[in-house]
């Protein structure tokens, strides 16, 4: 069944709200990331080694805080599938991340992490934005430096 042109508008707008996640993460565009997310949104990263869920606005702090320890990464988001419902869209996207840390040593430590998000978007009066987003981490491709390690 062939899509109308507002649902069309509204799968783009979405899409786009993925693709600047993304962009927030690797260039640590803090002010950009908020954009995202509706200010009540939750967040749950703790699939990851060491991850946080709760309230966008702490999650938020802890992924600047995290993030600060790598010298490269690329947030590759692929095949997305939005389902609208109205003023609200059911969305996930699969991700693909290399990742390269800081060391004492020398080079960055380089790794892979495969995941998918899980994500309640709504329309709001500034368009469409993340209202919960659930990260579940698939694969693991290398390992993590033991200094990123933390309990």
């Amino acid at each position: 069944m062939p899509f109308t042109p507002a649902e069309l508008s509204d799968r783009a707008e979405i899409t786009d709200v993925i693709h600047r996640y993304a962009w927030a993460l690797d260039t640590r565009d803090w002010a950009l990331l908020d954009t995202c997310f509706t200010t009540d949104a939750h967040a749950d990263y703790s699939s990851n080694p060491g991850g946080k869920a709760g309230p966008y606005t702490e999650v938020r702090g802890w992924l600047e805080h995290q993030l600060a320890a790598f010298v490269m990464m690329q947030h590759l988001m692929v095949n997305t599938e939005i389902t609208l419902d109205g003023d609200a869209a059911t969305v996930r996207t699969m991700v693909v991340n290399p990742m390269g840390a800081r060391t004492k040593e020398g080079p960055p430590h380089v790794f892979y992490v495969g995941g998918r998000y899980d994500d309640e978007f709504v329309r709001t009066a500034g368009g469409w934005k993340i209202s919960r987003r659930v990260e579940t981490l698939l694969w693991f491709e290398g390992t993590l430096p033991p200094e990123l390690i933390r309990a």
